[in-house]
């Protein structure tokens, strides 16, 4: 048979038609890098638009004037962690290969990397190909890198199959997460029936097959592939991609043909050592065949690869089954000896591919390592899930290990959905059978932690019952210590704050003993929390060395969880000059290290704190921007939700009571208490506010029912504070040791209730002991109230004062409603001024101090002491972190 004729020079793929457009603005956006201001272009395409041809000329065309960096992803079964980054490695420098090769935490790679891009003294292009086949790490970093675009020397491009990106791929939530301000979406057509044309004539045919256009739907690669497999004269043209490469492969000499099917199952590049074990002396010969007919290419490594990923496919997909599985074992076994270390996801795709039982459970554990190491949790999850299609032929001690790693990786990275917990079930089972007890307790304390996560509370205790039971019935160990951990977390959680620093003082015993450190940071945390909301201050040195601690030893999570519990203790204890200090420090240190769960949790704080400070609006604000972001948990948004429930109810809001039901329904899903108590007080306040006693009742009940000892003394002070307001008799446990405002107007001193209100700042509470002792002299009493509540704009607690005014005959002594909002209410959440927030505006845009004093027409010395004045109110350090503040809480920088 013939041999095909050559395809031209780079025709069929270097050809740019109808992309002139999009070139162009790719172009200006990499121009806007050499002033600093960097951009993400999102470039989405079919599979064979041309997405890579467009990169390609772009390079050409950008290459003396900018650093050009370029990574792709793969389509291994599982991707290669960080897999652009090690692409560039070499271009970003030994620091950051040395950090890949040591398995560096994300944190300190990801801050390593942005360094290096600002300190290279040139714009940088960095495209990173393929992204929907992004691992999660590579994911995460370019979440990272996008995030901080606006203020480095980078355009980020990422092309993508946008057709095959959906709602839920992982991708589109980095797209969701990325500045729009600064992020532009690029999509390649197809080509237009001239444009095809071109193409064709590009090719040299002088008789192109009839129908071209609308058999290819315009789609470049489809083309190109049809005319080079179309034989001239011939009476049909191929209907698919798939058919036109079996044309050109079967006019191939077997030898030739066979070469492209072996290659075919290796995703991505294809090192060119590897060709004398898979081929023999005639491997580069042949190699060089499929390059000269335009079937393979040479990258910028000198691997090989096919010119498309759908000709691979259409390759690939030639093989029967039995002939694939015989090819992966020839190449796993080449890679192994090819005498270069292959990538533990290339060895695991290919032992898979084989249906090599014993290789995948060598190598499964050993991958997964290494990708959650990286920060690829969701690849090690999928590592470890090819070892679970082989379990039946692992040793029971291994098929443990591989059940406890899958369902922790799984339950971090993907759901903790009951398949996580049977795993969980099943390690348990095998180690039990092979004696292993200290096994055994470690994964009933990871079932009960898994099912806290899931709000079972019911179950989570049982767990941990059994967990501690198991583990002190041998020999004491870490996980011993942090079993007795978690039953402290769990009481504290439950407001059972004796036996939570009981257990919490057990753990730090065995913590000390084995010199766990994470075990006393956990410890030191559950008793710090447990003390201060018990009224002992002294717990707020234990949550002090806690963060100490974690800080010290990177444990950035543990570090965020001082911060959660530091500032809801200092916000629900009224201890408002402390909430300020740590909320401000927790959100900017969760921002810093893109700790989102975490900072929106806080941030429904900062909205609880405005709440109670009286600043209606602001907490509005705040608890909105949380509520409304989908990707968030029920318990992460719980705060903010609680928060704009009693907000709106506070408002007079039209839709309050709708979002009173739907805060309480999420309330009581968690079965806890922290969360349960506030919103029925909040359902008892409604009744007050609705002149409807009869409507607390069932809330009174079921908090008496609870008990003093299931809240805080804050908690109980506002429950017997709103019975007596109620006309209820709270029982007498309830009257104990309450904070002195509350007991001030359970005394009937409410003049001085009001007054430790004011003390605190807390203007809606000394508002309500106000009303609530307006028996005696109402018209003052009533009058100051209102002033309080209408400069809220507190409109239902001051429509029931303007009630009892005219049942006390002293309406007209009552202030009158202005128009107009209040001072007040249009202060800044953070305390910016009008001025600064514009400033912060142009600063989370990217502008320099020089840009800023320019439009607003300022000195640059005037800006200088704008922005140092923001960054202090924001407690953040530079200016990239104020932009990431503003990211994530846009309400910093409202436009105009």
């Amino acid at each position: 048979m013939p041999a095909e004729p050559d395809a031209p020079d780079g025709g069929d793929c270097r050809l740019l038609i109808e992309r002139d457009e999009i070139l162009r603005s790719l172009a200006s956006l990499a121009d806007g890098a050499c002033s600093g201001r960097g951009a993400v272009a999102l470039v989405g395409g079919e599979a064979g638009i041309g997405k890579t041809t467009l990169m390609d000329a772009l390079r050409d065309r950008m290459r003396t004037s900018h650093l050009i960096l370029l990574g792709g992803c793969d389509a291994l079964f599982t991707p290669r962690p960080l897999g652009p980054i090690h692409d560039m490695g070499k271009t970003l420098g030994p620091a950051t290969v040395k950090l890949l090769s040591d398995g560096a935490h994300s944190s300190e790679l990801f801050a390593a990397i942005v360094e290096r891009l600002g300190d290279l003294g040139k714009p940088i292009v960095m495209i990173v190909e393929d992204t929907h086949w992004a691992d999660y790490a590579t994911l995460d970093f370019l979440k990272f890198l996008g995030r901080r675009i606006s203020m480095l020397p980078v355009l980020l491009i990422m092309t993508y199959r946008d057709d095959e990106v959906g709602q839920d791929h992982p991708f589109t939530q980095v797209i969701g997460e990325l500045p729009p301000g600064y992020t532009h979406r690029l999509h390649l057509e197809p080509l237009s029936e001239a444009g095809v044309a071109m193409l064709a004539s590009s090719f040299n045919a002088d008789h192109p097959p009839d129908n071209l256009f609308d058999v290819t739907g315009g789609n470049p690669f489809f083309v190109t592939e049809l005319l080079a497999s179309h034989e001239r004269g011939a009476a049909s043209i191929p209907a698919s991609v798939k058919d036109a490469v079996a044309a050109r492969l079967h006019r191939l000499a077997p030898a030739e043909r066979e070469f492209l099917e072996t290659i075919s199952v290796i995703p991505g590049p294809t090192p060119t050592d590897i060709l004398p074990p898979l081929f023999g002396p005639d491997g580069e010969t042949l190699a060089m065949a499929a390059i000269g007919r335009g079937l393979l290419v040479k990258d910028a490594g000198g691997a090989l690869r096919f010119r498309h990923e759908l000709a691979r496919l259409a390759t690939l997909s030639r093989l029967q089954a039995a002939r694939r599985k015989e090819i992966h074992a020839r190449v796993l076994s080449a890679f192994e000896t090819a005498g270069f270390e292959a990538k533990y996801d290339v060895l695991m795709h290919h032992a898979a591919g084989a249906q090599d039982a014993r290789k995948v459970l060598q190598l499964a554990p050993a991958a997964a390592q290494t990708a959650a190491r990286l920060g690829a949790h969701r690849e090690a999850a999928a590592h470890l899930a090819t070892a679970l299609r082989f379990i039946d032929h692992a040793e029971p001690e291994q098929a443990a290990e591989i059940y406890e790693k899958w369902a922790y990786e799984a339950s971090i990275s993907i759901s903790i959905d009951n398949e996580v917990l049977d795993a969980r079930r099943h390690a348990i089972t095998l180690w039990r059978a092979l004696g292993r007890m200290d096994k055994v307790g470690e994964n009933l304390r990871w079932l009960s932690r898994l099912h806290w996560y899931r709000g079972e509370s019911s179950e989570a205790t049982r767990f941990s019952e059994e967990a501690v039971k198991i583990l002190e019935s041998i020999p004491a160990s870490p996980e011993r210590a942090m079993a007795y951990s978690l039953r402290s977390q769990l009481h504290m959680l439950n407001d059972q704050m004796d036996e939570s620093i009981d257990w919490g003082r057990r753990a730090l015993e065995l913590a000390d003993k084995f010199d766990d450190v994470e075990v006393r940071i956990h410890a030191l945390n559950n008793i710090g929390t447990a003390r201060v909301f018990r009224n002992d201050r002294t717990g707020i040195a234990d949550l002090e060395e806690s963060l100490a601690l974690s800080l010290k030893h990177g444990f950035h999570e543990h570090a965020a969880r001082v911060y959660t519990n530091l500032s809801e203790y200092a916000v629900e204890f009224r201890e408002f000059p402390l909430a300020e200090r740590i909320l401000s420090e927790g959100i900017a240190f969760d921002t810093q290290y893109d700790l989102d769960t975490w900072t929106h949790y806080l941030v429904g704080r900062q909205a609880q704190l405005r709440l109670d400070q009286g600043r209606l609006r602001d907490a509005e604000t705040i608890a909105n921007g949380v509520v409304n972001i989908d990707k968030l948990t029920l318990l992460i948004k719980l705060p903010a939700l609680t928060v704009l429930a009693k907000t709106k109810m506070r408002l007079g809001a039209e839709d309050a009571e709708e979002t009173l039901a739907h805060a309480f329904e999420n309330a009581m899903a968690t079965d806890e208490f922290q969360y349960v108590v506030p919103m029925r007080i909040a359902y008892i306040e409604a009744a007050w506010l609705k002149n409807a006693p009869e409507m607390a009742r069932q809330h009174f009940d079921r908090l008496f029912a609870l008990g003093p000892d299931a809240m805080h003394s804050w908690r109980v002070g506002e429950t017997a504070s709103w019975a007596k307001r109620l006309g209820v008799t709270p029982p007498d446990a309830f009257l104990k040791d309450l904070p002195t405002p509350y007991l001030l107007e359970l005394e009937g001193r409410t003049d001085e209730a009001a007054a430790a209100w004011r003390r605190i700042g807390a203007p809606y509470e000394e508002a309500m002991a106000l009303i609530h002792g307006a028996a005696n002299k109402p018209g003052e009493r009533l009058a100051e109230a209102q002033k309080l509540l209408l400069r809220m704009e507190a409109s239902a607690a001051a429509g029931e004062a303007a009630r009892l005014a005219r049942a006390h005959g002293v309406a007209s002594e009552l202030p009158r409603p202005r128009r107009g909002p209040y001072k007040a209410a249009r202060n800044h959440p953070a305390g910016l001024t009008k001025r600064e927030q514009t400033i912060l505006g142009y600063v989370a845009a990217g502008a320099s101090n020089a840009e800023i004093a320019e439009k607003l027409s300022r000195s640059q010395r005037t800006i200088e002491h704008h922005v140092s004045s923001i960054l202090t109110k924001l407690n953040v350090s530079n200016r990239m972190e104020a932009m990431l503040r503003v990211q994530n809480e846009p309400w910093l920088a409202p436009r105009e």
